[in-house]
């Protein structure tokens, strides 16, 4: 059984900030990527930003380059998103999703919006 619990969501105004934190715990092993995807109401869930090759590598949606910073700890399998600059367009559900050499798993999400 793996569990990823999510946490850091809320309501921001435009330019401001939040820090997401996913943590994974259970039967996980090898852990391949870890990333964040979001789901905005009426529209399909979109890879924001993913951290693969144990953190080297990482990867970020056009729309958040600049913005959000995705960063985990190895040693605790939690994996977090920084997010600066915060724009209306922003406002969604947050998915926590990590690949590992069992399967993928997703997070229960966590609302952030932005809005003034």
């Amino acid at each position: 059984q793996v569990q990823l619990v999510e946490s850091g969501g809320g309501l921001v105004q435009p330019g401001g900030s939040l820090r997401l934190s996913c943590a994974a715990s259970g039967s996980i092993f090898s852990i391949i990527s870890m990333g964040w995807y979001r789901q905005a109401p009426g529209q399909q869930r979109e890879l924001v930003a993913t951290s693969t090759s144990g953190g080297r590598t990482n990867y970020y949606a056009d729309s958040v380059k600049g913005r959000f910073t995705i960063s985990r700890d190895n040693a605790k399998n939690t994996v977090y998103l920084q997010m600066n600059s915060l724009k209306f367009e922003d406002t969604a559900v947050y998915y926590c999703r990590v690949v590992g050499a069992t399967g993928g798993y997703w997070g229960q999400g966590t609302q952030v919006t932005v809005s003034s």
